[in-house]
């Protein structure tokens, strides 16, 4: 069983009752998953020589939220960016969203995402830059996580930080102690305060918010990682895995889908059930707006300062790694019963699509009605 199955029987009903209030990205993204890898995006037909028999492959939709479309681009990014660890201690400090915040983060996706990364770097820098702590400017990068195991929402940003930041001057490194980088207590309400301030200029989300948001501690949670290698690569799951994998679901049977998932605290494997209609649901509300950015970049580690990351190179003797290769070796198609080389026999030209505004209307239109009539 797969993500896309479920999409592909329950879909038609799921934009039936929900069309008119769905999100471009999550009509986008129940559409290309149904169709990913199916006859509707065309394909190639090839033939196998030893087998005598005719193999198909099907065009993947690519869309970011596909289960199967994402996991190889994980190696490659995980390669860009070991390129950017120093050989310093580095943290992983943890800025999680308050409840109260939530429905309005889910509704308001752009905006609130934005002010989450932007209020929680903010504070980690100002904080830094006390002379009490690392004193000078260090760098992030920021990944946006918005799942729990049980697909219940939950944004926060995680962010890796080496253990040390660069003077005013630019003259000298100043490192910070292996276990300690800046207090987590102090960093909770400079995040609260930030992210209010910047809520502020947009008075109608503001206003919507209740007044005891601002009295609360917000969670705040920073520990020391050692090199950042396996921070980076616990990362990089974030970046390309989508909110459930195929292996995760378990049934789908009287229009209700099982799937698993490991309970933080004891690690022992759980099981929830959800109607079919409700677990889509739960799905979407991970689909990110449509150019949405999910990892950034601020400090040294911005595209903009890099020349500054050099600098911070030169200070730790530390030499500037080899740039990672983005070139993957074209292999040619293998029979996946004999692993024979298959030879190309014809080409699938995908169905003709209307343009996506109408394309959804449409459908929603035509599931509306046929609802209807079997009703």
């Amino acid at each position: 069983m797969e993500l896309a199955e479920i999409f592909r029987r329950y879909g038609a009903q799921y934009r039936a009752r929900f069309g008119a209030r769905m999100l471009p990205s999550h009509l986008r993204a129940l559409h290309d998953i149904e169709a990913c890898r199916t006859q509707r995006l065309g394909g190639q037909v090839y033939f196998c020589k030893p087998c005598q028999q005719l193999v198909y492959a099907y065009h993947s939709c690519k869309n970011r939220h596909c289960p199967k479309c994402q996991n190889e681009r994980a190696q490659a990014w995980l390669a860009q960016q070991r390129a950017l660890l120093l050989p310093v201690p580095h943290f992983l400090a943890t800025f999680t969203l308050p409840s109260e915040l939530r429905a309005l983060a889910r509704s308001h996706q752009s905006t609130l995402y934005d002010l989450l990364f932007q209020s929680s770097a903010a504070a980690l820098q100002t904080l830094a830059k006390d002379p009490r702590f690392a004193g000078g400017e260090i760098g992030l990068i920021g990944v946006l996580h918005t799942w729990r195991r049980d697909l219940g929402f939950h944004p926060h940003v995680h962010f890796l930080v080496p253990g040390g930041a660069l003077s005013a001057d630019h003259s000298a490194w100043l490192p910070a102690r292996e276990d300690f980088l800046v207090p987590a207590t102090a960093l909770s309400p400079i995040f609260r305060a930030k992210f209010r301030d910047a809520l502020r200029q947009h008075p109608a989300l503001f206003n919507s918010v209740p007044k005891a948001t601002w009295n609360k501690d917000w969670v705040v949670h920073l520990k020391a990682v050692g090199s950042g290698q396996h921070a980076l690569a616990y990362l990089a799951r974030y970046v390309f895995r989508v909110a459930l994998c195929n292996s995760r679901l378990v049934k789908l049977e009287n229009d209700q889908v099982t799937f698993s998932y490991r309970e933080a605290k004891t690690q022992r494997t759980r099981f929830c059930t959800l109607p079919a209609l409700s677990f889509i649901a739960r799905f979407l509300q991970h689909v990110l707006p449509k150019g949405f950015i999910k990892v950034r970049y601020y400090g040294l580690f911005c595209p903009a300062k890099r020349e500054l990351l050099a600098v911070v190179r030169y200070l730790l003797r530390a030499p500037t790694p080899a740039p990672a290769s983005s070139l993957a070796l074209a292999l040619p198609p293998r029979c996946p019963k004999c692993g024979a080389p298959l030879t190309l026999h014809k080409t699938l030209a995908p169905e003709p699509r209307a343009p996506p505004p109408l394309r959804f209307a449409l459908a929603t239109t035509l599931d509306a009605a046929q609802c209807a009539a079997t009703a």
